[in-house]
């Protein structure tokens, strides 16, 4: 089968730059001298974790309990599990730990203390536990100077059927940055502000086993890691548009498209109408900070050779993409394929219930994501 032949729109994962991609992570991780924990909710498949994980200990982190089942029940024995865990998920998540050697969730609040210690006695189990830490995103976690998480840490490292690992951060901010060298301020304030805070917590006599970073920016940033024990990027195995537009990566190692057909043209407006929509690509806007014109992703001829630099995907609403034709260039034809590299692939993936492997534009293998909550 050739890409020629799938129903559109699809879903393409380019092999060649995907296995690149992730051999560039395993050497960078080596690099730095941090263990390497990828996250999975990218592409959320079996196959694409086996090769991020490379040669280093096989941990991955995970973002729902039908992964945490999935990626367990394929062998996987070491997860963390990295948002912040809904009370009536507990009992669940202990139970899911008799499937592997360590569940690691993540804690940002007194109040669940004791019913997760309660879960996991009542599942007969010990779970791993961080403490989640703000480092400057301001969605989850501690101020690393609130008044409550030292004790919270303490607590966390008396409190039997718990086992405290260390401290965790996601530095999100950084998509907010407007240049590579913001980009590496970020990550700099990211390991500072987590390694500061171990050494604090030590010095109290509190043992920190771990302390565990990621964004795939910031991991691409960063310079110097010393006290950082474990790094989790994701999105790193299939960039995207934003990615490229922050400088990440180049758009040549976007290793995720969507296939799309053309269905209308309209050359007297300089426009053509595409078959995916906002249910194919999602409505991220992507780097509006870097380019604020309205953009929903970067067409590719269907080779993927390289951008087509008079094409512009402008709008989307439900299955439908329209795509706005610079003066002098050529309007794409009915029938005629494009593929897509989206702004977001983490939500672009998560729209499709499968994946087209491909080198060049042979079709290799179907792979099939977890999807769901539960």
């Amino acid at each position: 089968m050739r890409l020629e032949d799938l129903p559109t729109p699809a879903a393409v994962v380019d092999l060649d730059r995907l296995e690149r991609n992730a051999a560039a992570m395993v050497r960078r991780a080596h690099t730095l001298g941090v263990r390497l924990r990828p996250h999975v909710k990218t592409h959320k498949c079996i196959e694409a974790a086996r090769l991020q994980i490379g040669d280093h200990f096989g941990g991955i982190t995970v973002s729902t309990l039908a992964e945490v089942r999935a990626f367990a029940e394929a062998g996987f024995r070491d997860l963390t599990y990295a948002v912040p865990p809904a009370p009536a998920r507990l009992a669940r998540l202990a139970e899911l730990a008799h499937g592997v050697e360590r569940l690691n969730l993540l804690l940002d609040h007194p109040a669940l203390v004791e019913p997760l210690a309660a879960a996991a006695r009542a599942a007969q189990v010990t779970l791993g536990v961080f403490l989640k830490v703000d480092s400057g995103l301001h969605r989850a976690g501690l101020h690393p100077f609130d008044p409550q998480l030292e004790a919270l840490a303490a607590r966390l490292a008396a409190t039997s059927h718990l086992e405290f690992r260390g401290l965790l951060t996601h530095a999100g901010q950084a998509y907010h940055c407007r240049s590579w060298e913001e980009v590496r301020q970020v990550a700099r304030q990211e390991r500072e502000v987590m390694v500061a805070l171990a050494e604090r917590l030590r010095g109290r006599g509190i043992e920190v086993r771990e302390v565990s970073i990621g964004s795939t920016p910031t991991v691409v940033a960063a310079e110097n890691l010393a006290g950082v024990s474990e790094i989790r990027p994701g999105n790193y195995l299939f960039f995207d548009a934003f990615q490229a537009a922050l400088g990440s990566c180049t758009l040549a190692d976007c290793a995720f498209t969507v296939l799309a057909t053309v269905v209308g043209s309209y050359p007297q407006r300089r426009a053509a109408v595409i078959d995916a929509g906002a249910l194919a690509l999602s409505k991220d806007e992507g780097a509006r900070q870097l380019d604020p014109e309205p953009s929903y992703g970067i067409p590719l001829p269907v080779d993927a050779s390289g951008p087509l630099p008079h094409l512009r995907l402008t709008s989307l609403t439900q299955e439908h993409g329209l795509v706005t034709v610079a003066e002098g260039g050529a309007t794409p034809s009915i029938g005629q394929r494009l593929r897509i590299v989206p702004n977001h692939s983490c939500l672009a993936a998560a729209l499709f219930d499968r994946f087209w492997v491909v080198r060049g534009t042979s079709v290799l293998a179907e792979w099939r994501p977890v999807r769901g909550w539960e």
